[in-house]
């Protein structure tokens, strides 16, 4: 019995000792709370910053005329306030950065995942992670003075892409989001249990049917964030759409071959110019960045849910 004793005394220390809390460990806990309030604090600073300008917009205009009308001219002598040609143009623009994105995007992310090698993978994933890091105003500039003069040449009919216009822009945007949609994708990927691999190819799978019928679908909850996020990025992206896009609001544009504003374009060329504080034509400026608000909040909530939804836990 002594023996006993005198073994368990020492353990029970120990054990409470450690189960002290240390002055260090507080402190990393309060400040990684606070670092975690910091997203909570900035949205909420945001809904304050632009409920108050965009109540009084709505007080002078009709929410109707908002969402129906198909022209946006605040600052011209006759004012038209109806955001279609900003949300057509936005649209356009996402699409067509989406359909150049999101195969390159999963095509990249597939190759470096499933068919690299460990070396080869070391290299070229910070190289794609790379053009994350591009400032947007020079993809602007490369779209606009580089690729859009080889597109007007190579262009096979003598009606042509103008001079600004959103094919260029939505090809500049694509290239931008391709970083986001490999990395995070490639990601997810990479999480997927390497024994689904293995009892693919017990079956006789080639590596193309492990990658795109094993691994991609073991990864889509990772794959559609990935998109989402890529979406979001196009739908709040300002400098390439400024500088490539065009700045037509005054009608609905759907051909890609045409400039028009986007949502940010507006916001940006808008906010640059000398408009009273209080005015209904900086009212304006709030309410598309309320609607842009809550387009970029909704597709953040369908990502969380589609990623719950999805999600495999593998043990």
């Amino acid at each position: 019995m002594t023996t006993s004793t005198q073994s368990v005394g020492p353990a029970a220390g120990n054990s409470l000792r450690r189960g002290q809390r240390r002055p260090v460990e507080s402190i990393v806990k309060v400040l990684l709370v606070a670092a975690a309030s910091v997203s909570i604090v900035t949205t909420v600073g945001i809904i304050i910053a632009l409920a108050e300008p965009t109540i009084e917009f709505f007080q002078q205009v009709s929410i109707v005329e908002f969402v129906t009308s198909t022209s946006w001219t605040p600052t011209f002598a006759q004012k038209a306030y109806g955001v279609l040609p900003l949300l057509s143009a936005t649209l356009v623009v996402t699409v067509i950065a989406l359909i150049i994105a999101v195969p390159i995007g999963l095509g990249s992310a597939i190759y470096l995942s499933e068919y690299a090698r460990p070396a080869t993978r070391r290299v070229l994933k910070p190289i794609v992670e790379l053009l994350a890091g591009v400032p947007t105003v020079v993809y602007g500039f490369v779209a606009l003075f580089a690729l859009n003069p080889l597109l007007q040449r190579w262009w096979p009919t003598e009606n042509g892409p103008g001079f600004q216009n959103l094919l260029i822009a939505g090809i500049a945007m694509g290239i931008m989001i391709v970083p986001t949609i490999a990395s995070i994708s490639e990601d997810s990927m990479a999480a997927v249990p390497r024994s689904l691999r293995e009892g693919a190819y017990a079956l006789a799978s080639t590596k193309m049917q492990v990658s795109t019928r094993v691994v991609v679908p073991a990864a889509i909850s990772g794959i559609v964030a990935a998109i989402v996020l890529g979406i979001s990025r196009a739908v709040g992206e300002t400098m390439i759409v400024t500088i490539a896009g065009g700045l037509t609001s005054d009608r609905v544009v759907v051909n890609p071959l045409e400039g028009a504003a986007t949502m940010t374009a507006f916001i940006a060329n808008i906010s640059s110019g000398d408009i009273p504080i209080g005015s209904l034509d900086y009212d304006s400026v709030f309410a598309v960045g309320a609607l842009l608000f809550l387009i970029t909040f909704a597709l953040n909530a369908v990502s969380i849910r589609m990623v719950r939804r999805f999600r495999e836990v593998y043990e």
